[in-house]
């Protein structure tokens, strides 16, 4: 009998959401799994007449531990072609491959096939336009989000097919490394990990009312398809009967396989502007003006934005249970940034009194005194925008957060003295969504 074994760089990660399926490329280091919580009873007594004392125990599953998957991928902004096979749009529009990643931390709860939207409540969480792709939270106060299927795809031959169910977004995070492709790494739960071999069927044509999948059993509502026919894609069934009405799941996987949608983070500038120049309100200003703010050349970074999920699990006796529903926390959006301690001499046109408003600080050395000085302010504010790719070249991605409590910055003292600088992107008021947006822009 011959034996198959799976190599991971013959994965690909397939997403249905709301009866579309999107294929999303990932890197090595991705994995899901799924643990079982138990319980043990051991016995403690003292010894009888005989000498003898009990030392046994016994073990018991009591439940399945929520799953936990993660990966990561490239951020690829791109424009639609608008037609053709896996189109993300009917018209040139930005989009990007792995937006309904963020879709899913946003809140969506629905796409909309006709316009091409997420959405929840009836309003958009991600709009795409000639211009761009954008991207808000304000869905994203809600006790649940919007829950998808991951579809793991294992293997270049006899594919085996593992399927994360109800799984739901929980964080993403961006690291800007000076010499690598922008890349974010996601991470979350779901209910429960399900094999899928005997329920998939691999053909060039979509299955027929009859067809039989890999167990022999009859094609069934919520059976996969790989389309030998079109690189093994995945399509979900979503109706089998009567004969002749046989239907799968769209997929759309515009521009996955297309190398000028890679952003470089050597690329990333970030602008650093208070939102008050006096921010104690005593009449002097301690730091740089509003309209010009700190202009810092990064070393590196990071953005995470999480959504701090945690899950209800039954505990009926007798029973292994499975994880119920998830449950929101608290949306955080945190970050960091490292530049190199430097300050200008003035000799160019800049100044190094951050209080000047005709030649503003924009070093670093000024921008750690400033905070240093301003002691007797426990919450700042500042809008800081990475502009991942560059200010205005394409692709890129920006991330714009309006209202951010930066802390003190740290000096690193390394071959060449940097400066680390840690903040919080905060909402405009403690009920507000407002903490961050993205847009994306294809090329």
């Amino acid at each position: 009998m011959a034996q198959h074994l799976y190599f991971a760089r013959d994965t690909k990660l397939y997403i249905e959401f709301d009866s579309v399926v999107w294929e999303i490329p990932v890197l090595d280091g991705f994995s899901f799994s799924q643990s079982t919580n138990a319980t043990e009873i051991t016995l403690a007594e003292m010894e009888n007449s005989a000498g003898v004392s009990r030392r046994g125990r016994r073990a018991f599953n009591d439940s399945l531990a929520p799953a936990e998957w993660s990966f990561s991928t490239y951020v690829r902004p791109f424009i639609s072609a608008g037609s053709g096979a896996g189109a993300a749009d009917g018209a040139a529009e930005h989009h990007a491959v792995e937006e309904v990643l963020w879709a899913l931390m946003a809140g969506a709860d629905n796409y909309d096939q006709s316009t091409y939207d997420f959405d929840r409540n009836g309003t958009n969480v991600i709009t795409p336009s000639s211009s761009n792709s954008t991207i808000n939270f304000e869905q994203s106060n809600k006790s649940t989000l919007g829950t998808a299927n991951l579809y793991f795809v294992l293997g270049s031959s006899n594919r085996q097919t593992y399927k994360i169910s109800s799984a739901v977004v929980n964080e993403a995070s961006i690291d800007f490394d000076i010499d690598g492709i922008a890349t974010i790494n996601w991470s979350g739960f779901g209910s429960e990990v399900i094999d899928m071999w005997g329920s998939t069927r691999e053909s060039t044509d979509e299955p027929d009312n009859g067809d039989t999948t890999n167990d022999g059993s009859t094609i069934a509502v919520g059976d996969i398809w790989l389309d030998t026919n079109n690189s093994y894609k995945l399509a979900v069934m979503t109706n089998v009967a009567p004969a002749g009405t046989e239907a799968s799941t769209p997929v759309i996987y515009e521009d996955v396989t297309a190398t000028d949608n890679f952003i470089r983070n050597r690329l990333t500038v970030a602008t650093i502007k208070p939102n008050s120049q006096d921010p104690d309100s005593d009449g002097t200003n301690e730091l740089a003006p509003t309209s010009t703010g700190y202009d810092l050349t990064l070393t590196g970074g990071n953005i995470t934005v999480s959504n701090n999920i945690t899950y209800i699990i039954p505990e009926e006796l007798g029973t292994v249970n499975t994880p119920f529903a998830h449950v929101t926390g608290t949306r955080s959006v945190s970050g960091n940034f490292t530049c190199y301690l430097q300050r200008f001499d003035g000799t160019d046109g800049k100044g190094m009194n951050s209080g000047d408003t005709s030649t503003p600080a924009d070093d670093s050395a000024n921008f750690f005194e400033d905070f240093a000085a301003i002691d007797n302010v426990i919450t700042n504010s500042f809008a800081i925008v990475f502009k991942i790719g560059g200010t205005s070249g394409t692709p890129r991605l920006e991330m714009n957060c309006p209202t951010t409590h930066v802390e003190i910055p740290a000096h690193s003292i390394e071959d060449v003295i940097t400066v680390e600088t840690n903040f919080q992107a905060l909402p405009s008021t403690i009920s507000e969504t407002d903490e961050l947006d993205l847009t994306y822009v294809g090329a």
